[in-house]
């Protein structure tokens, strides 16, 4: 692998050190005291692990911290315990009852506010209308709603019962959702008659109509009235949510769940073929991301905490639900994208709530910084302390502009790295705790043997490319396929024998952090050299004007493959020669002649999911063939593929 390119980013990053004063005000006091229990951690997993399931509440403690190796193991092997309890119940028992729990905000503008006891009292309604609908301990349930208050009840209430619960983006084709709801055959559906996506209605419930008839599993569909465009109701199947809430009882005891009994599952996008349904523990999904978003943003009980994450999305299950509320933190959800209907609207909320904790995705950030300084200087942002982030490579110069002009030098930028299948992120820094490194993923977290290796699984030295694996099993990560066992080991184990193969090139540097350069399938080949894509993308990024970029390697006849980049230009600057000739250069002086792009493409937009992950694959689609014939479910706005249509092919004329 030619990794020249890469090392040269990571030879010229430097390590960004906390504020001292933030550092002694953690819990830990100390970024010694950190790297000490991370020694710990990594030395000693067991060990670590019950010390930190030791700070929930369990009815019954565990038989044994660990059994198995992977692929096969548990956690907290007897322990009985419950995760909406662990989210809910402990903080109204132990004084913060009345603290608020959930901030919902919608496109329009809409409020709604719930303190732990009252987001306790919906919970256990809808846990009783669940369980009306024979609903009971591992039946599935599915959730096909956008970010609403109603779909984070549903949730904490399928938790509550012991259902297990499947989340499905709102914006997915019928065909994705059909895909999933026959594979998942839930018992009940949550969804809303419709969802607002950039200020059109979306009529949700109409959708899911047309697919029904090949769900025989389907007794119930239980309907939020979000937007008045009054579907169809089918009696005996179809009720209003506000109807069957309204004479539920506000009390629901908790099922006692084993820690390692199916909690989550959730499809992967299916880009490369048939969806997986991975399968993730209840009880020990929330051990571990308590733990780790206590670290990861430093959380404290006055946090006002954003994930900017979809509901459709597990980053903000991690985040926003087991994250934050085993946490006790305010959490604040968002119906809409975070730059509609006006582009600054992401800084309206943080202002709005005085959100000090912040997740998001590069992909935001490049957002903001593409629309200059001028558009934050309206607002108040004082108040951040915390960003991180997860989703995509996060180039140094959006790192140093996210950390210099967005938070003034006052905050810390924890990127991360993770992924359906790990859950939380085996990859980050601890805020306040950590020395940050602008582009790197961070350092192996709490309780992680994580490596990179060649394709024998053996380890490589530092600064040299090679496969991202894990080692150890560890709490959070996913235990099986849904209905899919087998497909579940040729995946994930059998690539790498005894090992997580994470299908992510990356490597480790002198200071122990790592860098994830991309997925495997995005890195291509020219004439024998071994290119990634975040190391093109970081060099066209230091290009001024360029906002945004993804590159992709296309067949030639000589090379074999060949660079072809598309860039999205900042606010204020303009799609010229001159700029196209900086790329060109730019990318020959940080890689090399090898790297030159045969084509560079100005775009106005670049194809994402909703969570912000460039579909390279789609850019790569219409450069072969001109047409896309593949899936585009999970595509945020899928008007960016006719217009790249149209500026490939005139180039092409």
């Amino acid at each position: 692998m030619d990794a020249h390119g890469i090392q040269q980013v990571v030879q010229n990053s430097r390590l960004v050190f906390p504020d001292p004063e933030k550092e002694r005000s953690t819990a830990l006091g100390s970024g010694a005291a950190f790297y000490a229990l991370l020694k710990r951690s990594q030395e000693d997993p067991d060990r670590f692990w019950d010390e930190t399931a030791r700070e929930l509440f369990w009815y019954k403690r565990w038989d044994e911290v660990r059994t198995g190796e992977l692929p096969h193991f548990s956690f907290f092997k007897g322990g009985i315990s419950n995760p909406c309890y662990n989210m809910l119940d402990r903080h109204v028992k132990n004084g913060g009852a009345n603290k608020t729990a959930l901030i919902w905000e919608g496109e329009r503008g809409e409020t709604k506010f719930y303190t732990y006891r009252m987001l306790l009292a919906e919970v256990n309604r809808f846990a009783n209308v669940l369980t009306s609908f024979g609903v009971r301990k591992g039946d599935p349930v599915a959730i096909y709603m956008p970010n609403l208050a109603e779909a984070f009840i549903a949730i904490l209430a399928c938790f509550r019962i012991g259902a297990v619960y499947n989340t499905i983006f709102s914006g997915f084709s019928e065909k994705a959702l059909r895909d999933r709801l026959i594979n998942f055959e839930p018992k009940v559906i949550v969804t809303a008659d419709a969802g607002l996506r950039r200020g059109q209605a979306i009529k949700l419930k109409e959708k899911a109509d047309r697919v029904l008839h090949d769900l025989p599993s389907i007794r119930s569909v239980i309907v939020v009235d979000r937007l008045g465009t009054a579907p169809d109701m089918v009696a005996g199947r179809d009720y209003w949510w506000h109807d069957v809430m309204k004479h539920a009882s506000i009390h629901s005891e908790p099922a006692r769940l084993e820690a390692n009994e199916p909690g989550i599952v959730f499809y992967t996008s299916g880009t490369t073929g048939k969806p997986k349904g991975v399968v993730h523990a209840g009880m020990a999904f929330v051990v571990q991301n308590y733990v780790y978003a206590k670290y990861h943003m430093d959380h404290r009980p006055d946090d006002v905490f954003w994930c900017t994450a979809d509901i459709g999305w597990l980053t903000m299950h991690i985040w926003g639900v087991a994250g934050a509320f085993s946490n006790g933190v305010t959490t604040v959800i968002y119906e809409g994208a975070p730059d509609y209907p006006l582009r600054d609207r992401f800084y309206q909320i943080i202002e709005k709530y005085r959100v000090n904790k912040l997740f998001t995705a590069p992909t935001a950030l490049r957002m903001l910084r593409s629309l200059g300084e001028a558009a934050m200087e309206p607002y108040d942002l004082s108040c951040l302390e915390v960003i991180a982030l997860v989703g995509e490579p996060f180039d140094p110069e959006t790192w140093h502009w996210t950390y210099e002009k967005l938070g003034k030098g006052r905050i810390c930028v924890n990127n991360t790295w993770g992924q359906t299948e790990t859950a939380g992120c085996p990859l980050a820094g601890a805020a306040w705790l950590t020395a940050m490194k602008p582009g790197s993923a961070g350092l192996p977290f709490l309780g992680i043997d994580i490596d990179v290796v060649d394709d024998d699984g053996q380890p490589l030295p530092a600064g040299t490319l090679g496969h991202l694996v894990i080692k150890k099993p560890f709490p959070m990560l996913c235990r099986s396929l849904w209905k899919e066992p087998d497909r579940y080991y040729e995946t994930y184990f059998r690539p790498i024998e005894g090992c997580y193969f994470a299908s992510d090139i990356a490597l480790k540097d002198n200071d122990g952090y790592f860098w994830v350069v991309g997925r495997s399938d995005d890195a291509f080949n020219v004439a024998g050299h071994r290119l990634s894509t975040m190391e093109m993308e970081s060099a066209v990024l230091e290009c001024e004007g360029v906002a945004e970029a993804a590159v992709i390697g296309v067949p030639d006849e000589i090379k074999g493959e060949v660079p072809v980049v598309f860039a999205k230009v900042s606010q204020g600057h303009e799609k010229t020669d001159v700029l196209k000739n900086a790329i060109v250069s730019r990318i020959v002086s940080a890689i090399g002649k090898i790297a030159r792009p045969s084509e560079v493409y100005f775009v106005e937009a670049l194809p994402k999911t909703i969570s912000g992950k460039i579909m390279r694959r789609l850019l790569k689609e219409i450069v072969i063939s001109g047409d896309i014939a593949s899936d585009v479910t999970g595509l945020e706005d899928p008007a960016t593929v006719a217009h790249i249509r149209e500026v490939v092919a005139s180039k092409v004329k």
